[in-house]
């Protein structure tokens, strides 16, 4: 998992994380009112457990930014100033903490019950840990319709072609199965995110072994997400708009599928 998240200066961090900690200060005195007296931690005056806010937004000792949502069988988690948003599977660790992995099955983000967070990316493969930074508003799909859509599918085709240096189209759905305003908000949001995966391979010294497979993307609907790549260099991403943005399949995991294909 890259994220590619924002690089904040020294010192804007250093300004994002005190202005975090003043919330969290103020809202964890015992004067404070209602369900947040303690934003996380132990309860001052009897030791309990307290959870984490469902929402909240962190930031890591070098600056990086993300949003993570947990109001949903699947937690969300978005780095600022990338437009993917990672789907990960929570499942119980020791001590009582709790891992939450992508769609690959590989640790992204780890929570103690006394709600420290640590992130694990690929330029910080052992964890990096991140500060409370703020409550935020939960990550969803935005609403569109069909010309909004085919924007987007053009934007993906766009981003993905000039990485690849050559056309690769992007379509959504089958003959007689066209997309809906349930399923055109992750279609969009699929095609972004494929066009986030070969933008990542066009930069590997590999790039045109994995990428001269692939001369088209077709977005369709199915039971549950998935991808494959035939031998006609269609890259078929199955999404499943009942599951939202857990219903698509990760940058991380079209990687995979192409880095596989024989």
């Amino acid at each position: 998992m890259t994220g590619e998240p924002l690089a904040f200066s020294r010192t804007k961090a250093a300004a994002v994380l005190a202005v975090g900690l003043c919330a969290w200060l103020s809202l964890a005195s015992p004067a404070a009112a209602g369900p947040l007296g303690s934003l996380f931690g132990r309860h001052p005056s009897d030791g309990r457990d307290i959870a984490a806010p469902p929402v909240a937004r962190y930031i890591t000792e070098d600056g990086d930014v993300f949003t993570f949502d947990r109001t949903q069988p699947k937690a969300l988690l978005k780095f600022d100033g990338s437009f993917e948003v990672w789907a990960l599977q929570p499942q119980p660790a020791p001590r009582g903490d709790i891992i939450y992995k992508n769609d690959l099955g590989e640790p992204v983000l780890r929570a103690t019950r006394l709600g420290g967070v640590t992130i694990f990316t690929d330029q910080r493969p052992a964890g990096a840990a991140a500060a409370l930074a703020g409550i935020a508003s939960p990550l969803k799909l935005a609403i569109m319709g069909p010309q909004v859509l085919l924007e987007r599918l053009a934007q993906a085709s766009a981003r993905a072609s000039h990485a690849a240096r050559r056309l690769i189209q992007f379509d959504a759905g089958r003959p007689g199965q066209e997309a809906t305003p349930i399923s055109a908000p992750l279609m969009a949001d699929a095609a972004m995110v494929t066009s986030e995966a070969v933008v990542r391979m066009s930069k590997r010294s590999d790039a045109r072994k994995l990428l001269d497979h692939i001369l088209k993307v077709q977005l369709v609907e199915g039971p549950r997400a998935s991808v494959q790549l035939d031998g006609s260099g269609v890259l078929e991403v199955t999404v499943a708009p009942p599951q939202g943005l857990a219903g698509r399949p990760s940058s991380d995991r079209i990687v995979q599928v192409a880095q596989s294909f024989h």
